[in-house]
């Protein structure tokens, strides 16, 4: 299957900037849309940005004009550079992929998640 790792998590202050990783490793053959979901305690998950295999990226209105998704195909890599930070972007972030093989039609993948917390 496909494994989805992340990195990049921490705790920053507010106006402070953070860059996530998500690393797709595993039996697939392509990646189409990659993601990066995040869910805080209580609240559903919601989408922050995804971007498509050609690079087409949409965003959450919540975080629009202050986060950037991007993708590095050859790595298998998709990024989320968050600028500007806000208390309430406090969540554990999720990558997800959508992705497909010789043996298998698309199928959806999650990471693990990587906890970003925004604080004084």
């Amino acid at each position: 299957q496909v494994q989805l790792v992340e990195s990049g998590g921490g705790l920053v202050q507010p106006g402070g900037s953070l860059r996530l990783s998500c690393v797709a490793s595993g039996d697939f053959y392509a990646i189409n849309d990659m993601a990066w979901y995040r869910q805080a305690p209580g609240n559903q998950r919601e989408l922050v940005a995804v971007v498509t295999s050609g690079g087409a990226t949409t965003y959450g209105d919540s975080v629009k004009g202050r986060f950037t998704i991007s993708r590095d195909n050859a790595r298998n890599t998709v990024l989320l550079q968050m600028n500007s930070l806000k208390p309430e972007d406090t969540a554990v972030y999720l990558c997800y992929a959508e992705a497909y093989s010789y043996n298998y039609s698309p199928r959806k993948f999650w990471g693990q998640g990587t906890q970003v917390t925004v604080s004084s």
